[in-house]
């Protein structure tokens, strides 16, 4: 691991947020860093309000949007909500669903299967949509690159809206309305909403037509927050407000089919990581085993007993995907040493009868001993099809451009992607991505990160510093849970592999005049020999609470540590 310690901010403003807010000198720092230099920032970043949402309408075709809705109403059409199999996609179409609902009958639902249609708008659908006269279509986090899907669709007489938060391509699909923060020509203050958080600025324009507010539309911001963490985008800005109250909403009032998962686990209060593996992995679940069906009818339902039956069957899902994600990523990183391709830039493997649900997992969980770019690919119908993920600080997207030529189809994001090919291009696309790789990544890329907030030592670690640190959450990307360096520590004799397998640390560090304090590091057994002896060490870590016996006391949850 790499360790870079992020450099100081200003120090004048650094002192004058000190004084204003009447905080110390690092919780000031951290705050600069975040980009909040104001009192009056700082009230906005640690009193979120539903006020600091944006008005709707300022995003291009909004008022476009709710007047085809609105024509859809008067006419009594046949409306079909339309969205991608994974968690941003279903809780989408949940969200939308539930709210159209409550104002028309017509409202129906369609997820596309994964491995018969594929991502995005899919022919099939839109098929669908003409045998059972629906005349409108809401296409939610997908549609962004669906022109010609949307000229078909338009040549049956059927309507497209689409709320996507993809980029966009050079031309936009010519349907009756296009919500995407991302397209060039929009002006909407906040760029980085998820899918499911563009399906919520249309049911606010909706409902502020109707003399709603947003207050009112509260119990819909569980299913928001859930997306925002599992499509990992900014926690910043108007995704804070959203993510802040949704949190909220799942802890004391959540869905039925929330509450159905949580009442499978022993947890008494979720925060944004909770959400991103607990509740995310199983309504990713249903797409990727089964059906994203499955999902949308757990989110949707307002009986808890018929949700806790549709939470029992995701749960199946959910176990079967572990295990098939385990036995995939063992023979893929077998793959890797039979291929002698341990010392490449990227990693690409492929088999035809890997899981296609799984393979986005298994991309990811290649990265934690390959630390590169990486892709899994898997036989899907005639062609092959892949998920992508990379490294901080590497555009995965833009890298794949470069290769379009053996590319059939991609899309995503800078860290994730996805992609299809004609089987006889694997092998020139695989040397085409290693080489464009090695071309454009910095080595250092290479090597793990550990990004570190500001160096402190262990008096300042008061419960009143921890106090105002818990304010900073929900904590995310653009706002990631502080990390703190300290130097000059000793164990003070109880140092220790603990754990089923020792593989964990577990030791009490204290400098020279400052109290002691337990530090844990979960898989950092093998570095116990640092610490033995009392020899001197420095950790970067984050902060948190340990509950043992009723008692409550601060302590280091442990990034790395080094001598």
């Amino acid at each position: 691991m790499r360790w870079t310690l992020k450099p100081k901010p200003d120090l004048k403003t650094i002192k004058h947020l000190e004084d204003k807010l009447q905080v110390d000198e690092t919780i000031a720092t951290l705050l600069v860093q975040r980009g909040i230099k104001t009192y009056d920032e700082a009230k906005t970043f640690f009193r979120p309000s539903l006020t600091h949402l944006h008005d709707p309408y300022l995003m291009k075709d909004m008022d476009k949007a709710v007047a085809r809705i609105e024509q859809a109403f008067a006419n009594k059409e046949n409306i079909l909500v339309y969205g991608d199999y994974d968690v941003d996609g279903t809780t989408a179409v949940a969200l939308m669903s539930t709210y159209l609902k409550t104002k028309h009958n017509l409202v129906y639902t369609y997820i596309p299967n994964r491995y018969d249609e594929g991502y995005g708008v899919s022919k099939k659908g839109i098929n669908f949509a003409l045998e059972n006269d629906f005349t409108l279509i809401i296409a939610l986090d997908c549609g962004i690159k669906a022109i010609d899907k949307v000229a078909y669709a338009k040549n049956l007489g059927i309507d497209f809206i689409i709320c996507d938060h993809h980029r966009p391509g050079n031309d936009v699909p010519n349907a009756v309305a296009v919500l995407d923060p991302k397209q060039d020509d929009c002006n909407y203050p906040f760029k980085e909403l998820c899918g499911c958080g563009v399906g919520f600025k249309l049911i606010q324009a909706l409902a502020q037509k109707d003399g709603e507010t947003p207050e009112d539309l509260m119990p819909y911001l569980d299913l928001v927050a859930t997306a925002i963490g599992a499509d990992i985008v900014p926690i910043n800005g108007e995704n804070r407000v959203l993510a802040y109250f949704g949190l909220h909403v799942i802890n004391t009032k959540p869905r039925p089919g929330i509450k159905a998962i949580l009442d499978q686990i022993e947890k008494t209060e979720l925060t944004i990581t909770d959400v991103v593996f607990i509740i995310a992995p199983r309504i990713n679940a249903a797409g990727r085993m089964e059906h994203g069906n499955f999902a949308v009818a757990l989110l949707a339902e307002d009986d808890y007993e018929l949700a806790k039956v549709h939470a029992a069957n995701i749960e199946t899902y959910n176990l079967e995907r572990r295990t098939i994600d385990k036995e995939i990523t063992i023979a893929a990183l077998e793959q890797i040493e039979a291929l002698k391709e341990e010392n490449r830039l990227t990693t690409v493997v492929y088999d035809e009868n890997w899981h296609k649900g799984v393979i986005g997992i298994v991309a990811s969980r290649l990265t934690e001993t390959y630390y590169r770019p990486t892709l899994v690919f898997t036989k899907s119908g005639e062609k092959l099809a892949a998920s992508a993920r990379s490294v901080k600080g590497f555009d995965v997207y833009n890298a794949l451009g470069a290769c379009a030529e053996h590319i059939e189809q991609f899309g995503g994001h800078k860290y994730a992607a996805g992609l299809t090919l004609k089987e006889e291009n694997y092998q020139a696309f695989k040397q085409a991505f290693e080489d464009v790789v090695s071309k454009t990544i910095d080595r250092n890329l290479l090597i793990p990160e550990i990004k570190i907030d500001a160096e402190i030592d262990l008096k300042h670690l008061t419960p009143k510093f921890y106090r105002i640190l818990k304010q900073f959450a929900p904590y995310g990307p653009s706002n990631m849970t502080p990390v703190f360096m300290t130097e000059n520590l000793r164990d003070t004799g109880y140092g220790k592999c603990v754990g089923a397998d020792k593989t964990h640390l577990r030791f009490t560090a204290a400098q020279p005049d400052s109290n002691s304090i337990v530090g844990i590091g979960f898989g950092m057994g093998e570095k116990h020999e640092l610490i033995s002896d009392k020899k001197q060490f420095r950790a970067a870590y984050s902060i948190d609470e340990n509950e043992w016996k009723g008692n409550v006391s601060l302590q280091l949850k442990l990034r790395d540590i080094k001598a």
